[in-house]
């Protein structure tokens, strides 16, 4: 675990279980005071009673909810100076041929409409106050090969497109960071691989958000940063390399 003491608000979209509830616990435990996010109100609130913190129900593609979020936790807690974009859904296994139209496109209203709506919630207050830092949830379909499904390999590709679009816009100002937490076994991912596949330990991605929390990684804004496979401290040493090689991206190369 770092020994980064944190301070402030996070708020932590899709929070009631899984990753997004692991990162709550993490960054409570650090020391902020945590609004956590989802549809089920049993679990936000079961998660947000662990953590002293705020439970907040709602649809994070539901452009209302999102804004309602944001007010009651800048209200109740104060203004949040930690934006996890971690909501997310796994789509249809079917053949993209067969699967339901609409519950294809809700891959992408949650996964890439949500991230929007929520970093679009956030932002001009952070931007007023010329402090704020917001993580994105990616994943590695965004780019290794082999899925035979379509929804959700083309959603986390495009929002990884787009936090390192919204980190150059945002360069010098607020630091925007994607992060995959590896194959963590939740909910979400147990039924669509095996006992024995290469799960990576849930404690990971948490400590990786919590240094991005500090503030002393962003240097690595925009960078795409594996929670397993990437070392944060070395990559924070190596700062400069990094930018200066294009490395933790994802590129054309010819």
């Amino acid at each position: 675990m770092p020994s980064d003491a944190l301070t402030g608000v996070a708020l932590v979209t899709g929070g009631g279980r899984g990753i997004g509830r692991s990162i709550a616990l993490e960054l409570a435990a650090a020391g902020m005071r945590v609004a956590v996010t989802g549809r089920t109100a049993e679990q936000v609130e079961s998660v947000a009673a662990e953590v002293g913190g705020l439970g907040l129900v709602g649809d994070v593609s539901r452009r209302e909810d999102v804004e309602r979020w944001v007010a009651r936790t800048e209200a109740e807690l104060g203004p949040i100076d930690l934006l996890v974009a971690n909501a997310g859904v796994a789509g249809p296994r079917e053949p993209t041929w067969e699967a339901d139209l609409e519950r294809w496109w809700r891959t992408f209203e949650v996964n890439v409409l949500g991230v929007h709506l929520c970093c679009r919630a956030v932002l001009p207050a952070m931007l007023e106050r010329g402090s704020g830092r917001i993580v994105i949830t990616g994943s590695g379909a965004a780019y290794l090969p082999g899925s035979r499904t379509t929804a959700y390999p083309a959603s986390k590709a495009a929002v990884w497109r787009y936090g390192e679009c919204l980190a150059e816009e945002l360069r010098g100002r607020v630091p925007v960071f994607v992060i995959s937490p590896g194959l963590v076994r939740t909910a979400m991912t147990e039924d669509w691989f095996p006992e024995d596949a290469p799960w990576t330990p849930p404690e990971l991605a948490p400590t990786l958000v919590r240094v991005l929390a500090s503030g002393r990684a962003d240097a690595l804004a925009g960078r795409y940063l594996h929670a397993e496979h990437d070392d944060i401290e070395d990559l924070i040493r190596r700062a400069d390399e990094v930018v200066a090689s294009d490395l933790n991206a994802i590129r054309l190369r010819r």
